[in-house]
């Protein structure tokens, strides 16, 4: 189901999400498939969009959503920067989608996470992938790229 996405000044965007417990598995698909969704139909709309969190619609959980080639899940995901080196990026989000926010992002990361068969996974990413995960999972701990912004002139309308 498409569900709406919250957008920016919501103040359920800025609350920490909670982990997943595997009993909770079997509810999760639900919440999935709203991600995909709505991230179809977000992208449909829009010409972009490779990534959600579950924030984003209002459920309080540590869960993405990226389809890009294919759909991964990231259950309780756990970032890891692997360097020190960053790059700025000009950062888009859903929940303000006419709006640019130039931010620095760290060039490779490693994600942590579990599937949707609860088994622990790890992907590392560089380049706009790697800033894509550095997004969506900013959502999960109530961070907006807006709040991230390099200085009071990085906004950008679309």
């Amino acid at each position: 189901m498409v569900n709406e996405i919250l957008l920016l000044g919501n103040e359920k965007l800025y609350e920490t999400s909670v982990k997943i417990d595997q009993e909770e598995l079997i509810n999760l698909k639900v919440v999935v498939d709203d991600l995909h969704d709505t991230l179809l139909e977000f992208r449909k709309t829009y010409g972009a969009g490779r990534a959600i969190a579950a924030p984003q619609i209002g459920v309080q959980k540590r869960l993405l959503y990226m389809f890009i080639d294919k759909p991964v899940v990231f259950i309780n995901p756990i970032l890891e920067f692997t360097d020190g080196e960053m790059m700025d990026v000009m950062d888009d989000c859903m929940s303000f989608p006419h709006l640019l926010v130039k931010v620095k992002r760290y060039k490779h990361c490693k994600i942590k996470y579990r599937d949707m068969n609860w088994q622990d996974c790890e992907m590392e990413l560089e380049g706009d992938l790697a800033e894509l995960l550095q997004h969506e999972y900013d959502h999960l701990d109530g961070i907006l790229a807006t709040m991230r912004a390099i200085d009071k002139k990085s906004f950008y309308y679309n």
